[in-house]
């Protein structure tokens, strides 16, 4: 079956596939993943691949979507991940991104969150988004915010023993 990508003025978002596996290694394991997302215990490219395999392939067959891998138009290159998940311990699809250090604060996460929000709603149905962040990652919360993201609490997810802070947004 073919899953939908998208395209916006810089970008392209594909779902994210085996082939990523290297990628996914070097994301999983750049500062910010490891300390806004935490430790996937993704340390090998066999790891990538099974992480991909079991966890994101899976949700994209039996939703139509999930992670999508963000590559720049410009020159291809793959800059970090964006994604519509069903979170166990949440209630509704949770808008998640990451990048790549050297693509923070260029706009690129905006750009690629502003088009899956509308894909979430034209595309997929959705009527709602959720969005999880740290209580530290004030990058995160400004983004939420200026994609119209309502705060609206803190709450605990399974497997983790941080708080989050919880956003939303009607579509």
């Amino acid at each position: 079956m073919e899953y939908p990508s998208f395209e916006t003025q810089r970008l392209l978002l594909r779902p994210t596939q085996v082939e990523d596996a290297v990628f996914i290694l070097e994301l999983f394991n750049s500062p910010n993943w490891i300390e806004f997302i935490g430790d996937r215990n993704v340390h090998t490219s066999a790891d990538a691949r099974t992480y991909i395999e079991d966890r994101m392939i899976p949700q994209l067959k039996r939703l139509g979507y999930s992670t999508y891998t963000i590559r720049r138009k410009s020159d291809g290159s793959k800059m970090g991940t964006i994604g519509l998940y069903d979170r166990e311990g949440l209630d509704g699809i949770d808008l998640g991104f990451a990048l790549l250090p050297e693509y923070e604060n260029q706009g690129y996460a905006f750009e690629a969150s502003e088009k899956l929000v509308v894909a979430a709603a034209e595309t997929f149905g959705l009527s709602a988004l959720k969005a999880i962040t740290t209580i530290d990652n004030l990058g995160s919360q400004k983004l939420l915010r200026k994609l119209g993201f309502q705060e609206s609490g803190n709450i605990q997810i399974a497997g983790s023993d941080k708080s989050f802070m919880l956003y939303g947004l009607d579509l």
